[in-house]
């Protein structure tokens, strides 16, 4: 794979015209001269991209938050975003009925009738004031519905779920399994198509199980491939999608492995992991194709005091380099290209002060462990808040949502508008 040259490499030397001697500043400008002038213009102006891109880009500029979706009767979280080839913005989300309403002491972040919403708008800032549903699946709650939006137009979402068990029903459950609270059992991934621009949905469509996967779904069969984060399509057109998977029990621990779909997501195929450690846990990753066609993986970890992690391929996804710590905490990531090649990544942040923080990159992710941190917002005021995902409004502006709880009774959707020059 080629080698990128950072735009930190290039050195414009000054053009130096040869010019006459004894030259009379008073006499005649001569042919020699005026083809000199002509040869020291054009080389000016072929250079002048170059030395914009070496210029140092301004800082963003946050224009203003808004509310994207808020009703005290739902718990709104994990939403997906992109934007439709005519224009319109799709958000899909998890919406789940306030536990609280029930007299309950709080919410979850598996409930039996959460479900996949969707929401529209015309620019990115106004929004449908209710939701329509994107799918509610039959044997339990969904969550995280991940968006992908193919060349084609066509949209993929990614999703996983809980079946609710009772006691007898528990008991008898093939090991190991995955219990989130009494009676919830993990029952892996699945995902769904649109090809009306998600006026309606087929599925859902399992996907496969992964070899190191050691989880059983309450049917007693191997757990489908699962994760939250973004997968992508790549400049080949093949899908590249991180999954996550429990390859060992005790103590639990999950992993990335890469799937990949030569034929737009109707099958999938093993790749090779992407990252897996003794000690730590990897899961919720989001993936980015660089401008040498490397794969960047943006890896949520644990076991690693919230450090965001990173590992990358450059042999079109057949193997990963060892994964590596960034540095700065926050989880989970999104990475999203801009226009001049660089890349917005923002995360989560659950420390004090709790909120949402974000880092633009040089376009081969290169610098993602010293880039600058940018804080969007520090007024959470619990930690259960974040998963940002961002898309482009126009040449000059990007949304970025998440999932928020500032001074309100409960968390709602809401999003940062930033100015990228």
């Amino acid at each position: 794979m080629r080698s990128p040259l950072p735009p930190e490499r290039f050195a414009i030397a000054p053009f130096r015209a040869p010019v006459p001697t004894r030259l009379n500043p008073y006499a005649p400008v001569t042919s020699h001269l005026r083809h000199l002038i002509r040869s020291a213009l054009a080389l000016t102006l072929a250079c002048a991209p170059l030395l914009r891109a070496a210029t140092p880009n301004a800082a963003p500029q946050k224009i203003k938050d808004i509310v994207i979706y808020e009703n005290p009767r739902f718990h709104s979280a994990f939403p997906s975003v992109i934007r439709r080839p005519d224009g319109e913005f799709l958000l899909s989300f998890r919406r789940a009925p306030n536990r609280k309403m029930f007299g309950e002491a709080g919410n979850n972040h598996v409930d039996p009738n959460s479900q996949l919403m969707l929401l529209r708008s015309r620019d990115g800032v106004t929004w449908t004031p209710e939701p329509t549903l994107i799918h509610a699946d039959t044997f339990g709650g969904s969550q995280d519905p991940c968006l992908l939006q193919l060349r084609d137009g066509t949209l993929l979402c990614f999703s996983y779920g809980w079946s609710f068990l009772r006691p007898d029903g528990v008991a008898k459950l093939k090991a190991p399994f995955l219990q989130n609270f009494p009676g919830s059992i993990f029952n892996g991934g699945y995902y769904l198509r649109s090809s009306d621009g998600a006026q309606s949905w087929t599925g859902p469509f399992k996907p496969p199980h992964l070899a190191a996967e050691i989880l059983h779904d309450p049917f007693g069969q191997p757990i489908a491939a699962y994760n939250r984060g973004a997968p992508i399509e790549g400049r080949d057109g093949r899908l590249y999608w991180a999954c996550a998977a429990t390859d060992r029990d005790v103590p639990r621990r999950t992993s990335n492995y890469l799937l990949i779909s030569n034929d737009q997501g109707h099958t999938w195929q093993y790749s090779c992991p992407i990252a897996t450690d003794p000690a730590a846990s990897f899961n919720e990753t989001s993936l980015l194709e660089t401008p040498s066609g490397a794969l960047v993986a943006f890896l949520r970890s644990e076991g690693l005091e919230d450090d965001a992690c990173l590992a990358r391929s450059t042999d079109g996804g057949k193997s990963f380099q060892p994964w590596q710590r960034l540095g700065f905490r926050g989880h989970p990531l999104h990475a999203l290209r801009l226009p001049d090649q660089r890349v917005l990544l923002t995360y989560g942040y659950r420390h004090a002060p709790l909120g949402i923080r974000a880092r633009i990159l040089n376009p081969e992710c290169t610098d993602a462990a010293t880039a600058p941190e940018i804080i969007l917002r520090a007024d959470g005021t619990t930690t259960d808040l974040g998963y940002p995902w961002s898309v482009q409004i126009d040449a000059h502006h990007v949304l970025v949502s998440y999932y928020f709880k500032g001074a309100g009774p409960i968390q709602h959707l809401a999003g940062t508008i930033l100015k990228i020059d």
